[in-house]
């Protein structure tokens, strides 16, 4: 990746990144500027390697990039019109593939509205009213098909006037963009999109204009998650039908891959537990052992470990939560929950497929590492004998792929795997010593065979709740006096017969949820 720096003697300077080296930067998005003949008037790749184009109208959007992205700490910058070099074919190829991924790898995106100024107008005589508002529903910006791309795809999108004033962000002004765009607020509040039909993501570009009729296609590539390599001249049927091709292929593929939803697995296991009470999991959080995981690059493997009844699964439902809250536009979250007695999740195999499910769902762009393979095998790819040394390799390659987005990765109940479960250790093992941007949570029961092979993990943090036992007794006091509660309202018993059923299984629960889930269901 091409990225541009001010350098000291006041020159623009490009430097060149390979994709696993690309520094923190910001990018900009903006509408090109014409005049009355359609000539260009950004500054372009050539202008900058000879110095020239200053005096070009859009060169004042590069200096207003420059210096916001000063302002926010960062050295870099990427500016379309001038770090890609456009007459290099290849180049610019590469480059409509990539710019979703660009932009959402972006510190901070900086949208530049020339249309829209902060100047007040006079109104009658002596009145004057802020106009920004207005002329910000009406930015050309809106109605451009690049721009798309560029208002989803960040995860930080900020907008300002064309006296470089910050007007307010995608989430402050999320109403109004949903209102001139009708782009569901949950996909401006940074849910994948692969959770919305395909048939909704077109209707985002149903208005929107490019200068070439083949970029409507072009431009949805990020959208769609899938890849086509750019044939101007095509016209635009063409190129909308190979996008058609594309993206029904990636939706064969992510069929084929689905085995179960672990959200769905979560919440049933949430319901059939009686409901996850924050007061019994958020002392983990602030828990040394945690932080220390969390917070050290060097830690990349947390494992949570206890006998049974200790509430490993229940914490861990409570850590997807906060992870979730915490950093959903910093990060992405895999996790899978194994189960002994349900066969669709109690297999290695399983496993790496919910947590690839997931992962492709919030970062589409991943699944060329599967279709390449599934396009040649199909469903036998994910279901025959050889089914964990392909998917083994497909998730190594994943993990390795520098495009991988900051990752955690989190697995319950290894305990539970019945088939390939020292294959799966051993593979969590090997995986969580690579350098990469994953972290890892475990849990599982004190079983000397999982503990043998998890023990040659290096970095690892180990959280023994054995160790934790003011906390677990905590969690689970709150736990029966929950369900002593609801007890004594479904049952309408007195405080006399409440405060004994209380301090009954206070006193016999030894800090097992277990023993009081069974006491409860008897009652």
């Amino acid at each position: 990746m091409r990225l541009l720096e001010f350098c000291e003697d006041g020159t623009i300077c490009f430097e060149d990144f390979r994709d696993d080296k690309v520094p923190p930067y910001a990018i900009l998005s903006h509408t090109w500027l014409r005049d009355q003949d359609g000539k260009e008037l950004e500054p372009t790749y050539e202008d900058l390697i000879n110095g020239t184009g200053k005096e070009k109208l859009g060169y004042k959007k590069i200096q207003f990039c420059s210096k916001q992205a000063s302002n926010d700490g960062l050295r870099y910058f990427w500016v379309d019109s001038c770090c890609i070099d456009r007459e290099m074919n290849a180049e610019l190829s590469q480059a409509i593939r990539s710019m979703f991924l660009w932009y959402r790898n972006a510190t901070r995106c900086y949208v530049y509205l020339s249309d829209v100024s902060t100047r007040k107008r006079k109104r009658g005589y002596d009145e004057t009213q802020g106009s920004w508002e207005q002329a910000f529903r009406r930015s050309k910006w809106f109605a451009r098909g690049w721009t798309l791309q560029e208002l989803l795809a960040p995860q930080s999108v900020e907008f300002f006037s064309q006296e470089c004033k910050r007007l307010g962000d995608r989430g402050s002004l999320r109403e109004q963009i949903h209102e001139i765009t009708c782009i569901p607020l949950l996909a401006l509040e940074g849910t994948p999109l692969s959770q919305f039909s395909v048939k909704e993501r077109f209707l985002w570009m149903e208005h929107r204009q490019t200068t070439s009729e083949e970029d409507k296609a072009y431009s949805l590539l990020g959208i769609f998650g899938v890849s086509l390599y750019p044939l101007y001249g095509e016209g635009v049927v063409r190129a909308y039908k190979r996008l058609q091709e594309e993206i029904d292929k990636l939706e064969k593929c992510k069929q084929a891959l689905h085995l179960t939803d672990p959200r769905k697995d979560k919440e049933r296991i949430e319901d059939g537990k009686g409901g996850l009470l924050a007061k019994s999991y958020l002392w983990i959080l602030d828990h040394p052992d945690f932080k220390h995981w969390r917070e050290d690059q060097q830690s990349h493997l947390l494992w949570i470990k206890g006998d049974p009844g200790k509430g490993k699964t229940m914490l861990l439902c409570g850590v997807i939560n906060e992870l979730e809250k915490l950093g959903a536009e910093t990060y992405q979250l895999s996790y899978f929950f194994c189960q002994a007695t349900d066969s669709r999740i109690n297999n290695a195999v399983a496993v790496l497929r919910g947590l690839l499910s997931l992962l492709i769902e919030q970062q589409p762009s991943l699944i060329s590492h599967i279709q390449k393979r599934y396009d040649v095998e199909g469903r036998n790819l994910f279901e025959d004998a050889n089914a964990w040394v392909a998917l083994s390799d497909i998730f190594t390659n994943i993990l390795l792929d520098s495009s991988l987005i900051r990752t955690y990765l989190i697995i319950d109940a290894l305990d539970e795997c019945k088939e390939g479960q020292l294959k799966l250790v051993d593979f969590i093992v090997q995986k969580s010593s690579l350098p990469s941007r994953v972290k890892w949570i475990v849990s599982s029961r004190n079983w000397p065979p999982i503990e043998e092979q998890l023990d040659k993990a290096g970095n690892k943090v180990r959280l023994c709740l054995e160790l934790n036992n003011e906390f677990v007794s905590a969690s689970v006091n709150v736990y029966i006096q929950h369900k002593v509660n609801q007890l004594a309202q479904e049952k309408e018993f007195d405080e006399e017969i409440r405060g004994a059923i209380l301090s009954h299984l206070v006193s016999k629960a030894d800090n097992t949820f277990l023993w009081v889930a069974l006491m409860y269901q008897f009652l």
